[in-house]
């Protein structure tokens, strides 16, 4: 599972983008978690990274942790052919976008989006 947080920093931080969808200027934590909400690649960009470019990049980054991955979950944050061929590409897997209102009907995927808040609430006190 991936997902991606927008955190503020301080203001003389050289490293900061804006995210225009959250109205939030500093950093983007990508984190990849398994379904027991271990971390298995995390990576930090400016917060202007849209959320597919910042996952590609993380994925690259991560490839050997995420080898045996061979279906990504994902949220609406994450559409479109060019992510999923990208991922395709870079560890053969598959993405599956979990829509909101289908996760909060099936109660297994929304344990898993709990326990992958859960582990991003973890990498707050960092």
């Amino acid at each position: 599972m991936i997902d991606s947080q927008s955190v503020k920093n301080t203001d003389t931080a050289e490293n900061r983008g804006y995210d225009a969808a959250k109205k939030i200027s500093g950093i983007k934590r990508h984190l990849a978690v398994d379904t027991n909400g271990s971390p298995h690649a995390i990576h930090i960009t400016t917060a202007n990274v849209t959320d597919r470019d910042g996952a590609i990049s993380m994925i690259v980054e991560h490839t050997q942790n995420l080898k045996s991955v061979k279906n990504l979950l994902v949220d609406a944050g994450y559409t479109g052919e060019q992510f999923a061929l990208g991922v395709k590409a870079v560890i053969d897997a598959t993405v599956e976008v979990v829509k909101r209102n289908k996760a909060l009907r099936l109660g297994r995927l929304r344990r898993r989006l709990i326990t992958n808040s859960r582990s991003v609430l973890l990498f707050n006190n960092l």
